[in-house]
């Protein structure tokens, strides 16, 4: 009898839609981290590759350079959330080290909410600029002539995954179950 009650509690659980909302963002916030990761890869082998045929081809490919930023942009804005969620983001905590468990929560709440003011703007700016890009059909000036607005989709993207993670941050906060 037992196990069939921790069934459904379980079952419970898993069916709340606060539930469901926090596996969405922590798969969402995951998934960012894996193409985080393989972006890093093919930036590190993008760079290998150049430097191999400048060695032994005296050649370029023209635009390592260039994609190498990219990448690594696209690498850093698409990690945010999931470094946020792995508690990986630098923290200075001597003044709250000190204070209760009440007391942090609370700054932790309130930092949370500031935090989403200002992901908030960000992404308005980031879908500005990514808009302007596309609308005005800016090109990198590079031989590759990349239209800047496909290296820029990436910005407000890991942006709005991360105001999503911070989202999730907060409620529980609210929730007390940080």
């Amino acid at each position: 009898m037992p196990m069939n009650k921790q069934k459904i509690f379980s079952k419970n659980i898993e069916s709340n839609p606060m539930q469901i909302f926090y596996k969405f963002v922590n798969k969402l916030s995951l998934w960012g981290a894996y193409l985080s990761a393989l972006l890093l890869i093919s930036l590190t082998l993008l760079i290998l590759t150049e430097i191999f045929i400048r060695y032994f081809f005296d050649m370029s490919t023209m635009i390592a350079d260039e994609y190498s930023g990219y990448l690594y942009l696209a690498s850093i804005f698409l990690g945010l959330a999931y470094t946020f969620n792995e508690d990986a983001h630098i923290r200075i905590n001597i003044i709250t080290s000190k204070m209760s468990k009440e007391t942090n929560r609370f700054i932790d709440v309130l930092a949370g909410l500031i935090t989403i003011i200002v992901l908030g703007f960000t992404l308005y700016r980031t879908v500005l600029f990514t808009y302007d890009s596309y609308e005005m059909q800016m090109l990198s000036e590079s031989v590759s002539a990349t239209p800047l607005y496909l290296t820029q989709l990436v910005m407000p993207l890991g942006i709005a995954i991360f105001i999503l993670s911070v989202l999730v941050f907060v409620l529980k906060g609210l929730k007390n179950d940080i």
